[in-house]
Parts: C-alpha cells; sequence; structure tokens
C-alpha cells in the first residue's frame, strides 16, 4: 500500500509540472491588447510588399497596411524579418503577435493560424526570360525547371495541381524573390511563378530581361495571419481594415504602391 501511495503521489506530482508547461506555452488566448507594441512577422525581401528602404527600414504596401492597422488598435507595429517558411512556425511559437506579408488564405493554413478578411488579391502569372519562345504558358512547363518561394501558396500550387494537370516538371525552391529571378536571368531555371506587382521593382533596380506569359494562372487573396484561437484580435483587425476601406486611407496605400486604383472589393 505504500509503494501505491508513493506512485499515485508521484503520478499526480507528474501531472501538475506537465499542466504548468502546458499553460506556459498555451498562449492562444494571450491578451495583446495590453501589449504597447506589436511584433509583426515579414520576408522583408519581398518589394513592393515588404523590404529595407536606401535607410535600412522596413517599408512597402504590407508595411504601411501594419502600421495603419496597429495605429488604430492604438499601438505600435515592430517589425521582424524571417525567410516565408519560418513565419507560421515563428507566429506559432509567439515569436510574432502577427504576420502581414503576403501570407495567401489557404484551407490548409487555416488549420495552422486564424486570418482577418483578405486585404489584397494578386494574380499569379508564368513568367520568363525576354527571349524563351518555348513557354508560351504554364501549360508548357513539362520537362522544365521552374523555380518559386519556399513553402509559399505558389510552390504547393505547383506542386499540387499545375504538375498534374501539364506533367511532371522540376522545382527549385528558394528564399527570396531576387535570387529566384537572378537564376532566371542567368537560366539556371526555365521559369518561375509570381504577381507581376512583386517583380516590377526588382526587374526595374537589376535590368533583368524578363516577361510575363500566358493568362493569370490564379488570384491570391492574403490576409492578416494571427495565432489560432486569437478571436478578438482578428476582430478588431477587421475592424481597423473595414475602416480603413471606407475611410479612404486604404486606396491612398494601394494607389501609393501600385499607381492605380484597388479592387472594388477593397473600396467602401
Amino acid at each position: 500500500m505504500k509503494k501505491l501511495g508513493w506512485l499515485a503521489s508521484l503520478v499526480a506530482a507528474s501531472a501538475l509540472v506537465l499542466g504548468a508547461c502546458g499553460s506556459k506555452d498555451d498562449t492562444s488566448k494571450e491578451d495583446v491588447s495590453k501589449k504597447e507594441e506589436l511584433t509583426v512577422g515579414i520576408m522583408g525581401t519581398y518589394a513592393p510588399y515588404n523590404y529595407l528602404d536606401k535607410d535600412k527600414q522596413y517599408t512597402g504596401f504590407d508595411v504601411d497596411i501594419a502600421k495603419e492597422v496597429a495605429k488604430r488598435l492604438d499601438k505600435k507595429a515592430k517589425f521582424v524579418a524571417q525567410d516565408f517558411s519560418g513565419l507560421i512556425p515563428g507566429l506559432q511559437k509567439g515569436k510574432f503577435d502577427m504576420l502581414v506579408s503576403q501570407v495567401t488564405i489557404t484551407d490548409d493554413r487555416k488549420k495552422q493560424v486564424d486570418f482577418t478578411e483578405p486585404y489584397i488579391t494578386n494574380e499569379v502569372k508564368a513568367i520568363v526570360k525576354d527571349d524563351n519562345t518555348t513557354i508560351k504558358s504554364a501549360e508548357d512547363f513539362k520537362g522544365k525547371t521552374i523555380g518559386v518561394g519556399l513553402g509559399t501558396n505558389d510552390e504547393a500550387y505547383l506542386r499540387n495541381d499545375l504538375m498534374k494537370k501539364v506533367g511532371k516538371f522540376k522545382i527549385n525552391t528558394y528564399d527570396d524573390v531576387i535570387t529566384t529571378l537572378k537564376d532566371l536571368n542567368v537560366g539556371r531555371i526555365d521559369a518561375t511563378i509570381n504577381n507581376v506587382f512583386a517583380l516590377k521593382p526588382i526587374v526595374e533596380e537589376n535590368g533583368y530581361k524578363i516577361k510575363a506569359v500566358g493568362g493569370a494562372l490564379k488570384s491570391d487573396k492574403a490576409g492578416i495571419a494571427v495565432k489560432k484561437g486569437q478571436t478578438e484580435l482578428v476582430d478588431q483587425l477587421n475592424k481597423a481594415l473595414n475602416d480603413m476601406e471606407k475611410d479612404g486611407t486604404y486606396t491612398k496605400i494601394y494607389k501609393k504602391w501600385f499607381n492605380e486604383e484597388p479592387p472594388a472589393e477593397y473600396t467602401k
């Protein structure tokens, strides 16, 4: 009986320890309303969405959106850069309070994080060298080498959708768009897929000879991502985004970065 009593005590003590550990790691209910600063995860290499300017300050469409929503929550935004493939794991571990880095809303990602309503829609196209005459659209990817961002929705689309449709091709993954385009420009890959807004500033700065071919492969909607279970924060962010669309702030930011009016769905 003494041994059983000792064992029961040990089990109870272990349960308390495990329970305490679980409470410490479970930050899904963390109250960010008490924070003066929100840590925002971004790639930091994805112009014109989020990147370092000549003064080594983060700027871009995503950065302006994040600053504005944080302001409307009476907070400041602090930006921390991370390879795209590490953004969601970093959010889940509490490294970030939210992600504002062109994180496309997908069913798989909804299982990992919670999203606001979309704040931008991007059309994705096939991109090749200017002198390429063999690839006229993504239908011609079979047998070719295609570059794409590691861990992106574009990578998932190539592997899970397009390859089944057009036939097998090789996929090279990259941590940033600049390296992808550099390899395309020198012929290490035959094509990539991305939206034209993301490519334009890189092409202009580096003089890459590339072009978009074919029609839009898909339209991606990006949202602000937060840790699973933070429904109150999602509601606050959605209200901020909605108010920005109503009062014209969103249109001002959009035109600043893309030199055109935003789609009707983002104006109220």
